[in-house]
């Protein structure tokens, strides 16, 4: 049995170990990192006064934004076309004093002006249970989540 709860060794560059993707950051700067998957994909991350990178809140928020866009992908294709143009804009404002954000808004922008009136809520109901049943980020971030962090720190004297 693996045990899950223990975080694994960051891979080496070019490591393709099957199973699970492997994530973790880098530090390269002062409040600058680079996140990493074992796929190879990489993101800067950052304070905002840093440019060219995001930081955790926002990439908080686009991971919300494209799980909705994901999970919503096979119904809108199957009644738009595989071509079809969608923008996810997601917004919310930190609350500093408590450091969370107590709300995020989404809004999908789509060309739903081919569909008659009763077309657009029906396709808009199976999107939104779509997100509902399938969207973890989104389902995660409603239910709340366990987070633990242990460390593995190096003595050598």
């Amino acid at each position: 049995m693996v045990d899950d709860s223990t975080p694994a060794a960051a891979p080496s560059p070019g490591d393709t170990q099957p199973g699970p993707t492997t994530l973790w950051v880098e530090r390269t700067g002062t409040r600058r990192y680079t996140g990493h998957s074992s796929r190879g994909a990489e993101v800067l991350v950052g304070s905002e006064g840093v440019p060219g990178v995001f930081t955790p809140g926002e990439l908080l928020k686009i991971a919300l934004a494209a799980c909705s866009g994901m999970s919503s992908d096979f119904p809108l294709s199957r009644r738009l076309g595989d071509d079809y143009d969608a923008t996810i804009r997601v917004s919310g404002v930190a609350d500093r004093e408590n450091e969370v954000y107590p709300q995020l808004d989404e809004v999908f922008e789509l060309d739903l002006s081919e569909l008659d009136e009763a077309g657009r809520e029906r396709l808009l109901v199976t999107v939104q249970r779509a997100i509902d049943k399938v969207c973890t980020v989104g389902r995660t971030l409603k239910a709340g989540s366990k987070v633990t962090l242990s460390f593995d720190i190096d003595t050598a004297d």
